[in-house]
């Protein structure tokens, strides 16, 4: 979080679990984080570390059954998010806290105009009458760069590139003017000159309009460069979390420096093969007793296969950066976050 800033999205200790024929599958083990306005998180890990799981169970957009949120607070400018009611959330989703989706070919209706698709949280949450939706949608095209807005309203999906429906779905995520936007691989499957636009235009709306960012990727180099924090997960858990520059200079986790070391580097006069981390992420039947990095790590000794550890402040008086590592951080130092919270 920005230094002495207050936070405008605090989670605590969520667990999420889905429940399948093979049994429980415990997606979400215990994620802390917050966010201020104006702020870019960055959420990192590979597929199915529990980045996307995590914050879908932060807005309750899970389908209940098979997801169930086991435990943990969700706090959106103090008001407990789990306690509120249907038509509160309703009223939190799109309005106070955007969500721009992967895929945006699947998240937008095909048979409903491109028009409609943002008119309609701005009617629903603003209480805009349709005129007057109509000429903030155009304005919200303009603002993430679409050409001749106002005619494309009537435009359905297919009639756009990947690139403009991902600002599409940037626009719809901005119409009411959200305190945080989670971004869930907004680039993903976009080539390079589209990403770099995407990521320009995320940046330009931050700066107008102060909004706090969490940005969910696989992309290290983009977090590196968009980012003010990086939080790192592994087996639906924060393994480290720190300033980006810190963790990219000095990273703590064995699973952090190795996830690292996979950064294709082209440069120089020695290029290096790509490294690969060996072995494969545990599968969640239960949630982890010992740190679930163990199989893969070289470090691993007694006490990391019987203790799950908490995250501990790599530095005693700088609680920003923390790590979930005996080996590096040792048993004497302060809990970042203590286990109730």
């Amino acid at each position: 979080m920005l230094d002495g800033t207050e936070p405008v999205l605090d989670v605590a200790d969520l667990r999420t679990m889905f429940q399948t024929r093979d049994g429980g599958v415990y997606a979400v083990n215990g994620v802390s984080f917050s966010i201020a306005a104006g702020e870019v998180l960055g959420v990192v890990g590979e597929s199915g570390s529990g980045k996307s799981v995590a914050m879908m169970s932060v807005m309750d957009l899970l389908p209940s059954p098979p997801a169930k949120i086991m435990g943990g607070r969700v706090l959106y400018r103090g008001r407990d998010v789990r306690t509120m009611s249907k038509a509160e959330l309703r009223a939190l989703r799109g309005g106070e806290i955007g969500f721009v989706f992967q895929d945006p070919m699947t998240s937008l209706n095909p048979v409903l105009t491109i028009g409609f698709q943002i008119m309609e949280p701005l009617r629903a949450h603003l209480g805009l009458s349709k005129a007057a939706a109509r000429v903030r949608a155009a304005e919200l095209l303009r603002l993430v760069g679409i050409p001749e807005a106002e005619s494309r309203l009537d435009d359905y999906p297919h009639q756009f590139s990947g690139g403009m429906r991902q600002r599409v779905m940037i626009a719809i995520s901005l119409s009411c003017d959200p305190k945080v936007v989670i971004a869930d691989e907004p680039t993903t499957a976009l080539d390079v000159t589209i990403q770099a636009q995407i990521v320009e235009l995320m940046r330009e709306l931050r700066a107008k309009l102060g909004t706090g960012i969490i940005w969910i990727t696989h992309d290290l180099d983009l977090v590196a460069e968009i980012a003010d924090r990086v939080m790192v997960m592994y087996a639906g858990q924060v393994v480290e979390h720190g300033p980006v520059g810190r963790l990219f200079a000095d990273p703590r986790h064995p699973y952090t420096r190795a996830l690292l070391a996979t950064r294709p580097n082209a440069e120089g006069p020695r290029r290096r093969r790509l490294r690969v981390i060996a072995g494969q992420p545990p599968r969640l039947s239960a949630p982890p007793s010992a740190c679930p990095f163990v199989p893969r790590c070289r470090n691993a000794f007694d006490r990391c296969r019987v203790e799950n550890p908490p995250r501990i402040a790599v530095d005693p008086g700088d609680p920003a950066h923390d790590v979930a590592c005996w080996w590096d951080a040792g048993t004497d130092l302060p809990r970042v976050v203590p286990p109730d919270a």
